[in-house]
């Protein structure tokens, strides 16, 4: 019981510059993907955009462990089930290295979608059937 409020407590939580910290992360991400994208789509050799591949990855995992940490509720809202499809989509380039470009496209297109969507869309349970800021 103790881990389940510890994974989803009643209230987010929160700790000052919270939100600058997800600005600078989401940043970091932005610049990672404009990288990984350009050396994909212009079809650069790996090595030589390895590094925003880097980026991409490790600001990604410090963001979903922000959003972890803030509330657990995250994991079985729809923002969180699409990046289990984002990251599905991701490991299956290394099968298909001659679609590396149009699954990132869709990637993309998925990541827009859902950032820019309505709260009642992001924010709804796929286990509840609704939407819900906490458990």
């Amino acid at each position: 019981m103790k881990i389940f409020k510890t994974l989803f407590p009643s209230k987010n939580r929160t700790f000052k510059y919270k939100r600058w910290l997800e600005i600078s992360l989401r940043t970091l991400h932005l610049i990672g993907v404009a990288g990984v994208g350009a050396g994909a789509f212009f079809h650069v050799p790996h090595y030589q955009w390895q590094g925003f591949s880097i980026l991409t990855s490790l600001s990604g995992i410090l963001f979903i462990l922000l959003e972890l940490w803030s509330n657990g509720i995250w994991l079985i809202q729809l923002r969180g089930v699409i990046l289990y499809i984002k990251i599905i989509f991701l490991l299956c380039i290394p099968l298909l290295p001659a679609y590396e470009s149009i699954i990132l496209i869709i990637v993309i297109g998925i990541s827009s979608i859902i950032s820019h969507a309505p709260g009642d869309v992001r924010y709804f349970s796929v286990i509840h059937g609704k939407r819900m800021d906490t458990i």
